[in-house]
């Protein structure tokens, strides 16, 4: 499938303004992995995707989880995980994606994962910081991201734990496991 097709497809799956979230994060996909030496159409691919289960019924994206051997420790938690990982396998499924780099950086782009590669902390990195994003925290994730995709990724985990502590919801381990796999990566690294 070519880029204009799956954009077409992709587009038709949400609403104006989810579209108009996801232009911005395949914009911004591909200025970050120019910055910090990824690869440009992997990121816009893996941005255009990223989204393309968020609005899809919860049943729908529960049956996947279910009958496709999906984590089941997702449905225990708040479904606005749920599209991530779901969203991976569609990409896979439907629209004949066969990257793991892509597919990875689909499946981890809410939660993060200990180890995240270079694309998966790009993509993550760009949902939160896309030009249309407005919450307290963005600029300064933003001004992280000219020099360390790492620190920027730590503050934006930060501001999701804290949004979520905030609002006495349970909080995704991969997520905990991300932000501390990044500190110790600064750490190590002298980021």
């Amino acid at each position: 499938m070519n880029r204009d097709e799956m954009i077409a497809r992709v587009k038709a799956e949400m609403p104006e303004r989810r579209w108009t979230h996801t232009v911005g994060v395949m914009e911004t996909s591909v200025i970050l992995a120019e910055r910090f030496g990824a690869d440009p159409v992997k990121a816009e691919q893996a941005a255009i995707l990223h989204d393309v289960a968020k609005y899809w019924a919860t049943s729908r994206m529960e049956a996947i989880i279910r009958e496709e051997g999906l984590p089941a420790e997702l449905l225990a938690f708040d479904k606005e995980l749920w599209h991530a990982p779901v969203g991976a396998f569609v990409a896979e499924r439907d629209y004949g994606v066969t990257d793991p780099e892509i597919i990875d950086a689909i499946r981890y782009h809410t939660s993060g994962r200990e180890g995240m590669t270079l694309m998966d902390k790009i993509v993550c990195l760009a949902d939160y910081m896309e030009p249309g994003r407005d919450f307290p925290a963005v600029q300064s994730i933003r001004e992280l991201a000219e020099h360390s995709v790492e620190r920027a990724l730590v503050a934006g985990f930060d501001s999701t734990i804290t949004y979520l502590l905030q609002q006495g919801k349970r909080i995704y381990p991969l997520t905990f496991a991300a932000r501390n796999d990044l500190l110790l990566t600064i750490r190590e690294a002298g980021l």
